[in-house]
This record gives C-alpha cells, structure tokens and sequence, in this order.
C-alpha cells in the first residue's frame, strides 16, 4: 500500500533510508510540506543548535533535543548507514569532517550529528509541492538533486553504489 505513495518512494531513495525509515519520518512528522524551510523540519527534530546564555556568559553551543525524540533517532541510524555505504556524498562529508583527527570520538560525535542534520534537509525536500520540482530522478547509480543557492539553482550530484 505505501509502496505507491510517491512520499514514500521519493524518501527511500535517499542513501541510507531504508524500508522502514520512511514510515518513521512520515507518522511522527506527518505531512512535511507544511515545513516551509528544512530549519523549520530541523527544529521540530530538536537538532537545531542552542546556547546557553546569560549576560556576559556564554555556554557551550549544542542540540536543543527539544524535538521529537523519534524522528532524531531515526535520521541518526539513517546517517549511520548512509556513512557505512560504499561512495556517497554523506560519506564523503563524514570523512572530510574526521580528517583532522579520526580518533577523535567527540569530532566523530559531530560528524554523525551534521550527516544527520544534511539527511533531515533531504528529508524535508524531497517532496512536491514545497516550492521545488521533485528533487530526485536516477539514472543507474546516480542521483541528481536540484538543491536551492543563494544565486539561483545549482545541481549537487550525489553518487552511491
């Protein structure tokens, strides 16, 4: 039945979201056209970034986790796979990420939660009818996303076996 959903088909073909991820995103987050830009969707997963604050005092800066638990933990596992795959540009992005130090556990910690934070922005746009034509279309083993620019429309191209 959801095998028809174009929702449903469009998230799936995002690297690292498997069969199961899309049914998560879409009961917790319901219908993600109502988020009109990918900040608004990263908020409402609680990984938007907060600091703590108070007059000359400032704290460390990290995830609000004020959002839904579910969705945070579902694109988490869904960032763990995507970097586990064999080239994409998730892990491309993870690994220019780690490059510094990659036994760094707290710049790997980092790492997953801004691959984590890309596939929530590719979660939230994959869907018509957000102001974009459908983002996604493959050919072989590439997928070809029109993401939004400060100057216009550039073409990102993604690749992944």
């Amino acid at each position: 039945m959801l095998k028809d959903n174009i929702d449903y088909q469009l998230l799936t073909s995002i690297p690292g979201i498997g069969p199961i991820n899309p049914l998560t995103i879409l009961a917790e987050a319901g219908d993600l056209r109502r988020f009109r830009h990918h900040r608004q969707f990263l908020k409402f997963c609680g990984m938007d970034l907060a600091t703590i604050q108070s007059g000359m005092f400032r704290g460390q800066t990290k995830l609000s986790k004020y959002g839904n638990a579910r969705l945070r933990r579902t694109l988490w596992l869904a960032g763990q796979v995507a970097i586990l795959q064999r080239t994409n540009s998730f892990r491309d992005k993870f690994e220019r990420y780690i490059s510094k130090d990659r036994h760094n556990t707290h710049l790997r910690r980092k790492a997953y939660t801004a691959i984590a934070a890309t596939l929530s922005w590719f979660a939230s746009k994959p869907l018509p009818g957000n102001g974009w034509p459908a983002p996604f279309t493959r050919s072989s083993k590439v997928v070809n996303l029109i993401a939004p620019s400060s100057r216009g429309r550039s073409t990102v191209r993604a690749t992944f076996l």
